[in-house]
This record gives C-alpha cells, structure tokens and sequence, in this order.
C-alpha cells in the first residue's frame, strides 16, 4: 500500500482513539460529580461496549505505525514505538480489566471504597495514556511537517 494512505488511517485511527479516550476521561468525571447511581452504571456499560472499538483503533494505529517505521526505527518514530508499548501494556493490564471490573461492581450497585479506589486508579492511569497518545500525535505531525 502506498504511504500517503497509510498516514491517513494511522492519523485517523490515533486521533479517534485519543477522542474516545477524553471522552471516557470527561464522562467519567462528570458522571462521579452527579452521584447517582443509575448514571454511574450506564457510563461503566457505555465504556465497556466502546472498548472494543477503541482497542480496534489502537491495534490499527499500532500496525500502520509499525508498516511505515520499516525494520530499523530511529529518532521520533523509535520514541513513538515506546510510548505505544507503554500505552498497550497500559491497556491490556490495567485499563481493559478496571473497565470491566467497574462495569460488573456498578451493575451490581457496589459503589463501594474498592470501586473508588479503582476507578482512581483507572482515572491516573487513563490520563497517562492521554499524555502518552497525546505526545505521540505531536510527533507524528511533526513527522509529516505538519508542525515545526
């Protein structure tokens, strides 16, 4: 495939996953700020059937992005290849199974001290990848010259 596409399915693929995750971020918040309950639990399933969608996403950018670094990623794009791990490794070992251990504890209506202590946890570590994927839009666009 030629390159000019493959930049456009990775810019798109990256910046969707950077808006589901704000979105989740800014959903969250406001939804912990009403304290009701039924809201709190419709949020948890909302992110959980969003998930696979933004795991989908990520996997795309991830394989665009490796497609175009090539055999020997050097400079920005090697930088850009580690925040990735970091942001799967994320993903994969503490924010897929917080989502799904928050939907199941607020289905059940168990808002309790466990419940907050890991929707903090996923908050943090949420924001982390935010910041990760946020650097990484950055340089992509500075990759394409899109930005000095």
């Amino acid at each position: 495939m030629p390159r000019r596409p493959l930049v456009a399915i990775h810019a798109a693929a990256g910046a969707l996953a950077f808006l589901i995750i704000l979105g989740f971020e800014a959903v969250t918040i406001g939804v912990e700020a009403s304290g009701r309950g039924a809201s709190i639990a419709a949020v948890r399933t909302g992110i959980l059937y969003v998930l696979p969608v933004l795991i989908g996403l990520l996997m795309t950018a991830g394989a665009t992005g490796c497609v175009m670094a090539g055999a020997r990623p050097a400079g920005l794009v090697a930088q850009k290849q580690r925040r990735m791990m970091l942001v799967a490794a994320n993903g994969a070992l503490i924010l897929g199974p917080a989502a799904v251990f928050l939907a199941w504890k607020a289905w059940a209506g168990a808002f309790d001290t466990t419940f907050v202590v890991v929707q903090a946890a996923e908050m943090i570590f949420g924001l982390l990848n935010l910041a990760l994927l946020g650097l990484s839009l950055r340089d992509g666009m500075r990759l394409t010259g899109r930005l000095a």
